[in-house]
Formats: C-alpha cells, sequence, structure tokens
C-alpha cells in the first residue's frame, strides 16, 4: 500500500518505538558512559549494554523474571556490563547512566517529523520505557505526543500483545487502525501479528557506525528514509 493509499485507509493512530526509531541511544548514551566513567570504552561499552536490553526484557516475559520497572531491568544489566568492563561503579554513577536514557537525543528528523504526521494522525510513543522516562524524553527532545504509551500502563513489554493491542484499546481504535512506526524488524513483525499496520524506518546510525540491516521487509505497509520521508508518503 502506497502512502496516498494509506492516508485513505483507516489508519488514525501512529505508534513510534522511541530507543533508536525517534532517538539516537548510542550517542546519548556513549557521551554519558565517556563523562560518568573516563578511560573505559564509550562505545563498546554503550553497545554491549544495549544488546543486553532485549534478552532481559525476553525473560520477565517468559515469566522466568517478575515484572519490574525498565530503569531497574537496566541496573542489572549495567552492573553484568560493568564486570565485563572491569568497572566499579558506585550508586551515582549508576543511577547517572541509568537516566541517560530520559535525555537521549532525537534524531535530526524528529521532532519536526512527529508535529507534521500530528496533523492528520493521534502520533503516540509506544515503548519499553516508563511513562515518566519517555515524558522526560519528550520535554528534552520537543517530542508532541498526543500519548505516552509506557511499559508500566500494561505492565507487559514489547513484543507482548499487551503492549501493542493495549495501545488500540487505550484509544477505542481497532487494531488495524493503528501503525506501528519503528526502526526494528522483529518489532514490526509482532506489531503485524496483532493486527497492527506497519512502517520501517531507516537508521543506520543507530550503532554508532556498526552495520545494521535497514532493508526491512515487503511485509511492511510502508518503508521510509526517516520520519520526514514518512509524513510526506503519508501527505502531511
Amino acid at each position: 500500500m502506497n502512502g496516498a493509499d494509506m492516508k485513505g485507509a483507516d489508519v488514525r493512530v501512529l505508534a513510534f518505538d522511541t530507543f533508536g526509531t525517534v532517538t539516537d541511544w548510542f550517542t546519548g548514551i556513549s557521551g554519558a558512559v565517556a563523562q560518568t566513567v573516563p578511560g573505559v570504552d564509550a562505545a563498546g561499552f554503550a553497545r554491549e549494554w544495549r544488546r543486553r536490553y532485549g534478552p532481559i526484557l525476553a525473560r520477565v516475559e517468559s515469566g522466568e523474571l517478575p515484572w519490574r520497572g525498565l530503569d531497574d531491568l537496566q541496573t542489572e544489566t549495567l552492573d553484568d556490563v560493568a564486570t565485563l568492563f572491569d568497572v566499579a561503579l558506585d550508586a551515582d554513577q549508576a543511577r547517572t547512566l541509568v537516566r541517560a536514557w530520559r535525555t537521549i537525543p532525537g534524531w535530526p528528523d524528529a521532532a519536526e517529523g512527529i508535529r507534521r504526521l500530528k496533523r492528520d494522525f493521534i502520533v503516540c510513543a509506544l515503548s519499553n520505557g516508563s511513562v515518566a522516562l519517555l515524558t522526560e524524553m519528550a520535554r528534552h527532545n520537543g517530542f508532541a505526543w498526543d500519548v505516552i504509551g509506557g511499559s508500566d500502563l500494561w505492565r507487559h513489554y514489547k513484543p507482548a500483545r499487551e503492549t501493542y493491542c493495549g495501545l488500540a484499546e487505550l484509544l477505542e481504535s481497532q487494531p488495524d487502525e493503528v501503525m506501528m512506526v519503528a526502526t526494528h524488524q522483529t518489532d514490526l513483525d509482532a506489531a503485524r501479528s496483532f493486527g497492527l499496520r506497519t512502517a520501517f524506518v531507516e537508521r543506520p546510525d543507530e550503532w554508532g557506525g556498526t552495520p545494521k540491516d535497514d532493508s526491512g521487509s515487503p511485509d511492511n505497509d510502508l518503508h521510509a528514509t526517516d520520519l520526514l520521508d514518512l509524513a510526506r508518503q503519508l501527505g502531511c
């Protein structure tokens, strides 16, 4: 389906992944590591921390770990990475690094792209971050969300059904009236399995120079180079 067809379809809600799709976590977190832990390989530390993100969320969703908020999970994985890099973090340093996820910078196109898309669609964050974290992120970057869908609303993490369908239910919408926007194909595949539409957004620099597959999938409804391109395709 092309953008013109999509605008005429029943999609009324755009739900955005945040870490990587609208924000540049690598620049933000590697910068925070460099400031907080001088002398460490900040780029390698940031990437290793991020690699532990998905697996620990999966352990919560499988029932292996009880529900905990993202800050608590990030603290646990931070401890693991600090040990790997032979770094001793005190409580203040750990808290600084965990809270740095709240102020990671938006991609240059993100704030304006969201504002343009907001003209014709309800725009929502749909993230594994908490409502508080996403609110701080939005204020820091000027993201004009209509709704902030944090994981603490559903007490589940993507790719659980409760997150995608929970947002649709919150907005009194059918799943196919919601389009998930993300730079991670696994996120989009999960969303589509629960009836949502999907749009892939390229973010080749997400991992700070480490190659990333931005080919997306032909199963997606749309494929955009950034959020301004997505807005153009949707006629906004």
